[in-house]
């Protein structure tokens, strides 16, 4: 079993005992959807830390896009509600590059690479994904290496 799925599962029965209905709702959540993750597919898994990592980020990003939707509509305290969900989430993430590590990545992968050129997008985007998966949002990500390449 993922290490990381183990921590959870712990840390909601810590929550349970302890009366923290915010932490104890985060990560129920986030253990259905491990386990809905863990069914998917033809064939039942055992998700590794990777791709329970993977299913993390995932859900801090829906709880990030719903606080930013609530805001827009004027429902602030559903928005801080959505927002301490995604701080709960964060806590099990890898820390966040900075854009400047963001920054270096890329070009260390482009030299690596010898791509150039907003051709080689795409290229780019494969070879630095696993480098900061869960550590960076994609959209900087996809910002820098077309800045890079010059597209």
């Amino acid at each position: 079993m993922s290490e990381l799925k183990t921590q959870l599962e712990t840390d909601m029965r810590v929550a349970l005992k302890a009366k923290d209905k915010v932490t104890l709702g985060t990560l129920r959540m986030v253990l259905t959807a491990v386990r809905n993750e863990e069914l998917a597919g033809k064939t039942p898994r055992e998700l590794e830390d990777a791709d329970v990592v993977k299913v993390l980020v995932k859900q801090a990003k829906q709880r990030r896009e719903a606080a930013e939707g609530f805001r827009a509509g004027g429902r602030e305290e559903s928005a801080e509600a959505e927002l301490a969900e995604e701080a709960v989430i964060k806590r099990y993430l890898p820390t966040e590059l900075t854009e400047a590590e963001v920054t270096q990545l890329v070009r260390e992968v482009i030299a690596e690479g010898g791509f150039a050129g907003p051709r080689d997008m795409g290229k780019v985007m494969k070879a630095v994904g696993p480098k900061t998966a869960g550590r960076a949002d994609g959209k900087l990500v996809s910002g820098i290496v077309k800045a890079e390449l010059g597209g």
